[in-house]
C-alpha cells in the first residue's frame, strides 16, 4: 500500500527519526528477473535467457566462472558463452560480470574476440593436481572441468584471492600479492610450475584493456534499479543441485546458484528480486560423477543422448542421461521459489513409445518425503516412475500449444501440477524460435 502524504506528515521534518513521525515507504526500485537451472546444468538456460534478454536493458552473471557453458542459435549462428552473459547478443543491453563471478582473463578475451577478476592459469594447473590427488587417495575424483573455478573460490574463502579492483589499483602491491599467492600453491603443489614474471607482464596488460570495462558493481547496480524503469535480467551459472551449499555436495560447483547467488553475487537486496524462471529439461542430464537416480544405463539413455546432442559445451564430455526426476525439480523450487518453468527439449522425446517420469524416492520399500542431503542415502534410492504413452509425433514444427500433440500437452500437463509450478515456455528446438510461450 502506497502512503498518502498529508500537511500533519510533515511535521518534524527538521528532525528524523523523531517520536510519532511518519516515513514515506521506500520505493523498491526496478525489480529482477532471475533464469535459474532447476536440474544438474545444461538445461537450454541460454535459450530462456536470449529470449529475455531481447528486451532486456541490463544482463548480468552473479556467479560460476568459465565452468558453465551457454549455447545461443540466433538466425541460423551458434554461440557458445562462459563467461559472457548470453544476452551480450542484444546490442541495446549492458552485459554485467558481477562480484561473484571468477574470472580468468585470457578467456574472458579469447571468448570476446571470438564471438565478435579472479581467475588465474595456475589456479587451472591447481584445479588439475587436485583432481588427481583425489582420484590416487580415494580412488575417485570430483569431475570438475578443471577450469581453476573451486581453487579460484577456495582463494576468496581463505582471504587470499585477488580481485579486478586490486589488479586495476597499485600493480607493486597486486604483484607482491600475486607472488605469494603462487608460493602458497606451491607449498601444497611441488610440481605446480609459474613463470610468474611473464604472469604479471600479461596480466599488466589485461588490466589496461580491462580498465575501460570496470565499473562498481554495487552502485551500478544500485542506480539501475532506482533510476529510470529498467528491465534487469540475472543469467544463473550452473543449477541448483550443482549449489555448494544446496547440491548434491561433493559432486557441486563452488558457488551458490541458487537464488540468493543473484544477491550476493550483484550486491542487490532480495526486496528487488521479481519473477525467478527455473530451467528443466524434458528429461534429466548430469556431467561429470556423483549420484544420478533416474539415469537410464541402456538404449533410452543412449537415444536420449545421441538425439539431445548431451555433449558438454565446456569440456566436451558426453552426459549422462535418465528420465525426468520431479524429486529434484520440486526440490529446486523449494529453494528458489520459482514463478514459472521453461520445459527444454521436449522434441527430444518424440520417438519414444512410453515415458517415464520419476515422481518419488523410496528407501527399504518406503516413500521418503524429502531430497535427501546425504549422498551415500541418494545412491541407495529406488525411484517410483509414472508412465505416460509418448506421442510419437514430430513436436520441432510446434510454435504454439495448439500445434503439440495431445500426448505432449498432458505430458507438459502431468509435470505443472506434481511442480506446482506453471510452464511458461516449452522449447521444442534449438533456435530462439522454437521456445512456445504459453501465456
Amino acid at each position: 500500500m502506497s502512503h498518502t502524504w498529508s500537511a500533519k506528515d510533515q511535521k518534524n521534518t527538521s528532525q528524523p527519526g523523531a517520536v510519532g513521525q511518519k516515513r514515506p515507504r521506500n520505493d523498491t526500485g526496478n525489480k529482477v528477473t532471475v533464469v535459474l537451472g532447476a536440474q544438474w546444468g545444461d538445461e537450454g538456460k541460454g535459450k530462456v535467457v536470449d529470449l529475455l534478454a531481447t528486451e532486456a536493458d541490463v544482463v548480468c552473471r552473479c556467479q560460476g566462472g568459465n565452468n558453465a557453458g551457454h549455447t545461443v542459435v540466433v538466425d541460423g549462428k551458434e554461440y557458445d558463452f562462459h563467461l559472457l552473459p548470453s544476452g551480450i547478443i542484444n546490442p541495446k543491453s549492458i552485459s554485467l560480470i558481477g562480484n561473484g563471478v571468477v574470472i580468468h582473463l585470457p578467456g574472458l578475451f579469447e571468448e570476446g574476440d571470438k564471438n565478435d577478476k579472479k581467475v588465474f592459469d595456475f589456479h587451472q594447473v591447481v584445479d588439475g593436481l587436485q583432481e588427481s590427488e583425489r582420484q590416487a587417495q580415494e580412488g575417485k575424483n570430483i569431475g570438475t572441468t578443471k577450469k581453476g573455478i573451486g581453487p579460484a573460490y577456495s582463494s576468496k574463502a581463505s582471504r587470499t584471492g585477488l580481485r579486478v579492483c586490486d589488479l586495476l589499483g597499485d600493480f607493486k602491491d597486486f604483484s607482491t600479492r600475486f607472488k605469494n599467492l603462487v608460493h602458497h600453491y606451491q607449498s601444497m603443489y611441488p610440481s605446480l610450475e609459474v613463470d610468474i614474471e611473464d604472469q604479471l607482464k600479461k596480466l599488466k596488460e589485461y588490466a589496461e584493456r580491462l580498465r575501460p570495462m570496470v565499473r562498481d558493481g554495487v552502485y551500478y547496480m544500485n542506480e539501475a534499479l532506482h533510476g529510470p524503469p529498467k528491465k534487469i535480467l540475472v543469467e544463473g551459472a550452473n543449477a541448483a543441485l550443482l549449489d555448494i551449499d544446496f547440491g548434491t555436495y561433493p559432486f557441486v560447483t563452488s558457488s551458490n546458484c541458487t537464488v540468493g547467488g543473484a544477491c550476493t553475487g550483484l550486491g542487490i537486496p532480495p526486496l528487488n528480486i521479481g519473477d525467478v524462471f527455473g530451467v528443466a529439461k524434458a528429461y534429466t542430464t548430469r556431467v561429470g560423477i556423483g549420484a544420478f537416480p533416474t539415469e537410464q544405463l541402456n538404449a533410452v539413455g543412449e537415444l536420449l543422448q545421441t538425439r539431445g546432442h548431451e555433449v558438454g559445451v565446456t569440456t566436451g564430455r558426453k552426459r549422462r542421461c535418465g528420465w525426468l526426476d520431479l524429486v529434484i525439480v520440486r526440490y529446486a523450487h523449494m529453494i528458489n521459489g520459482f514463478t514459472a518453468i521453461a520445459l527444454t527439449k521436449l522434441d527430444i522425446l518424440d520417438v519414444l513409445d512410453e515415458i517415464k517420469v520419476g515422481v518419488a524416492y523410496k528407501l527399504n520399500g518406503k516413500r521418503i518425503p524429502h531430497f535427501p542431503a546425504n549422498m551415500d542415502v541418494l545412491h541407495k534410492v529406488e525411484v517410483e516412475y509414472e508412465t505416460l504413452p509418448g506421442w510419437k509425433t514430430d513436436t520441432s514444427a510446434a510454435r504454439k500449444w495448439n500445434d503439440l500433440p495431445a500426448k505432449a500437452q498432458n505430458y507438459i500437463r502431468f509435470i505443472e501440477n506434481h511442480i506446482g509450478v506453471p510452464i511458461k515456455w516449452v522449447g521444442v528446438g534449438k533456435s530462439r524460435e522454437c521456445m512456445i510461450q504459453m501465456f
